[in-house]
């Protein structure tokens, strides 16, 4: 069964103003949530009990009674004031190193939620399939779409990669049916890699995209989304997160994509490694 502490942040992105108020109080205060009446609650957020009411049916309960048992039972089984409360001002760097470990843990394991086999499926599929394939990220994105370039150039992959925004859309004009391009952006909503996707669809080219938002406006042309999550606190943004779990999910695609090339990939990732080591001393 799904975490209640992880559906709250995988869906997190998708709440209104009022029901993300909701969430935030529900993650830093369970062990006092599961004492409050639903008209308590609402108080303690600001809002009505309908508005309470709502919030859970997003969530995938269909009462409060429901909700609040289950939170008991996850509280019960750790301590959420630890792994969730805020980082404060007056925090000690063991706290805070403390902190932005358990918080990290908890956004990789929830990538299990938010990510299904059948998607890690269709992607691995166009890896293997397709003749060329082209990584676009801008700023913090354009680190991870190196990276994936790094690692799939190791298999003898045609991949090539782009952080110029110049540069993407002319590769994205120049692409076709036998190309997949993956989209590596956090918000979704960066208007360069919107009109690289434009340009890219128009050319029938399959596209994948790596976004923590699965509404946003890149994943509208996107044949495939993962989404990475992004769980956001005061001091240390959604983006920082979300760039650790956009890593996690390029480390799941190459790993299967080596297994699926057998030993034909081992001996391509060895034959790179000898030819990066011809260059230590």
């Amino acid at each position: 069964m799904q975490s209640l502490f992880t559906l709250l942040r995988t869906k997190y992105n998708t709440l209104s103003p009022t029901q993300k108020q909701i969430a935030d109080f529900v993650l830093a205060n369970a062990e006092q949530v599961i004492l409050l009446s639903i008209s308590d609650l609402a108080a303690q957020c600001s809002t009505s009990e309908t508005t309470i009411v709502r919030f859970l049916r997003k969530l995938g309960f269909d009462s409060y009674q429901v909700f609040r048992v289950r939170m008991a039972q996850e509280v019960s089984e750790q301590s959420a004031q630890t792994i969730y409360e805020e980082i404060q001002q007056n925090d000690s760097l063991e706290q805070i190193r403390d902190k932005v470990i358990y918080s990290t843990i908890q956004s990789i394991q929830d990538v299990s939620h938010l990510v299904t086999p059948e998607q890690l499926e269709q992607v691995v599929e166009l890896l293997l399939n397709k003749k060329n394939i082209i990584f676009c990220g801008l700023g913090s994105s354009g680190a991870v779409a190196n990276d994936a370039l790094h690692k799939f150039l190791r298999l003898g992959l045609c991949v090539n990669c782009f952080t110029d925004t110049h540069l993407m859309n002319i590769a994205c004009s120049q692409a076709n049916s036998e190309t997949v391009i993956f989209m590596i952006t956090h918000s979704g909503e960066s208007r360069d890699i919107i009109e690289a996707i434009q340009l890219a669809r128009k050319e029938k080219a399959s596209i994948v995209t790596i976004t923590s938002y699965a509404h946003s406006s890149a994943t509208k042309y996107a044949d495939v989304t993962l989404l990475s999550s992004s769980n956001e606190t005061r001091y240390r943004s959604d983006a920082m997160a979300s760039r650790l779990l956009q890593l996690v999910l390029i480390d799941i695609l190459y790993v299967a994509v080596v297994m699926r090339l057998g030993q034909k990939g081992i001996d391509n990732v060895n034959r790179s490694r000898l030819a990066v080591a011809s260059k230590k001393v």
